[in-house]
Formats: C-alpha cells, sequence, structure tokens
C-alpha cells in the first residue's frame, strides 16, 4: 500500500499539527472540519507555525511554500474518503468518532486505511461500525504533534499486517517513531501519564499541596519539564477526564476513579489554556494559579 494523500478530519490543536506535519513529509492533506472559520484559523496557524521553523533553520522557505501548497481545506467529507489515509482526529468521544466514520463508508476508495488519533478509545469498537476492520487502526499522535517525536499505532483484533505495515512507514517517513500498543484502554502513554495527572488532582483536591507546590516539587523532584497541573491545562482538562473515564469504565478499577475537582473543573468551563483559565488563570500578562 503506497500511501500518496492523507486526509485529516478536525481542524483542531491535534488535527492542525497533523496536517502540518504530514504536508512538510511530502503527502497531499485534505483537511476537513465542519467549520469553514475553524479551516481558516488552522491553516493561518499551520502557516505561523511553519514560519517559526524556517526562522529556525528547522525547515527551508522553499519546503514551507510547497507543504502549504499541498494543504486543502474542505467541509466535504466526501473529498476526505477519495484519499489513500484517512486520520480522525475530532473530539474525543466515540459517539461522535463512529458518525464520522458511518458517513465517510459511502465514498470511501476500496483500498483507502482508516485511523483515528484517539487517545484511549477501544480501535476495535471503532473499526466494527466501518466496512473495513482489516483497515483500521490506531494513529495517535502527541501534542505539539511537530514536536514530539513519538506517534502510538494501535491494531484493533482485525487489523491486518499490511496497513499497520503501511502506517508504520508513514510514521517513519515523517521522521518520528513508532510504539507500538495493544488495544486497551489508553493505549500507553495516557495509561500512565492520565492517572499521574489525576492523582496531582487529588493532591490538590486533599490540600496536601498547593498548585504552585504541586507543579514546582514535580518539577525540581522528579525532573518533569512541566507540572502536572501545567500540563493537564495544555492537554485540556475536559480531555483529561475524557480519558480518565474511559480508563474507569474500560478496566473497572477504582484506582482510575477521576478526582471529583477535575469534574468540578470542567463543569465550571475552566478546562485550561485554551479557555484562559483551568489549573491556572491565563487572562493576564503571566500565569496565576486559581488554587
Amino acid at each position: 500500500m503506497e500511501i500518496k494523500s492523507v486526509g485529516v478530519i478536525g481542524a483542531g490543536q491535534m488535527g492542525n499539527g497533523i496536517a502540518h506535519v504530514m504536508a512538510l513529509a511530502g503527502y497531499d492533506v485534505v483537511l476537513n472540519d465542519i467549520s469553514q472559520d475553524a479551516l481558516d484559523k488552522a491553516t493561518a496557524l499551520i502557516g505561523k507555525n511553519m514560519d517559526r521553523q524556517v526562522s529556525k533553520g528547522k525547515v527551508s522557505a522553499e519546503d514551507r511554500d510547497a507543504a502549504m501548497l499541498r494543504i486543502r481545506g474542505s467541509l466535504a467529507l466526501p473529498e476526505v474518503a477519495q484519499t489513500d489515509l484517512v486520520i480522525e482526529a475530532a473530539t474525543e468521544n466515540e459517539a461522535t468518532k463512529h458518525k464520522i466514520f458511518e458517513a465517510l463508508l459511502p465514498d470511501l476508495t476500496p483500498s483507502t486505511i482508516l485511523t483515528s488519533n484517539t487517545s484511549s478509545i477501544s480501535i476495535t469498537r471503532l473499526a466494527s461500525g466501518t466496512d473495513r476492520p482489516e483497515k483500521f487502526m490506531g494513529f495517535h499522535f502527541m501534542n505539539p504533534v511537530p514536536l514530539m517525536q513519538l506517534v502510538e499505532l494501535i491494531r484493533g483484533i482485525a487489523t491486518d499486517q499490511p496497513t499497520y505495515d503501511a502506517c508504520f512507514k508513514v510514521v517513519e517517513s515523517l521522521g518520528k517513531t513508532a510504539a507500538s500498543a495493544e488495544d486497551f484502554p489508553a493505549f500507553i502513554v495516557n495509561r500512565i501519564l492520565i492517572p499521574m495527572i489525576n492523582e496531582a488532582v487529588y493532591t490538590l483536591y486533599e490540600g496536601v499541596g498547593s498548585v504552585a507546590s504541586i507543579d514546582k516539587a514535580m518539577k525540581l523532584g522528579a525532573n518533569h519539564p512541566m507540572g502536572p497541573l501545567e500540563l493537564a491545562d495544555f492537554i485540556g482538562l475536559d480531555t483529561c477526564l475524557a480519558i480518565m473515564n474511559v480508563l474507569h469504565d474500560g478496566l473497572a478499577d477504582t484506582k482510575y476513579r477521576p478526582c471529583p475537582l477535575l469534574t468540578k473543573y470542567v463543569e465550571a468551563g475552566w478546562l485550561g489554556r485554551k479557555t484562559q483559565r483551568g489549573f491556572y488563570d491565563y487572562r493576564g500578562e503571566t500565569p496565576v494559579p486559581t488554587r
């Protein structure tokens, strides 16, 4: 299976990053969203991020210009369905993802590979709602996509070897490293990372430490580049909560119970950097802890 064109569904934080690296690697990209405004913002952000790479000498101006020309925004899912590889990067909600794949089916080419950038949802379950479970797998990029070196490749129970090999080859062509994960809730990275963040929220909830002291302790005491609460704000508290719920539901173990304080922040709409408030308030010149 030779992959030349890639369809990316969802022009948000993950989708625009995926389109960015795919275009730089020489793939023709169809970037899809339900809103033209989202597509325009994503294209502008990709251009800005590539300009930064040019200014740092990581990408040539010629390569940037060529990559930008390879990205085409589209509101029409049938255009995405005609690509060789589809990467769904919509919101972390299983029902939404099922609807997207169902809508793609009538227009897919026989050889199109379907993948999801889900960070936690069962690949086998998503694949079962399509006409090609053997050509379906998890393709999980880390955030921010242009900077992070890892891609988790997750086989569903039906994923065949040629599909895995084709996706592995794409990861290599991006200059990134693939880690193979089995199809269990949250795979490898988030199975370990998100419960750590949840435990940091419990540490705050129980009054063991403040936001500032918890983040300082993990940065200086465990040599983490970013504190767990700062990282939660960067990921999005709604995403952290969604992954904890997938772990709790999928593994039925009380150690994965989401912290009530995490739930409360999400209920308040304080989702982190994207809403300007989370464990830190980002509305001023410097972030200020909210607890």
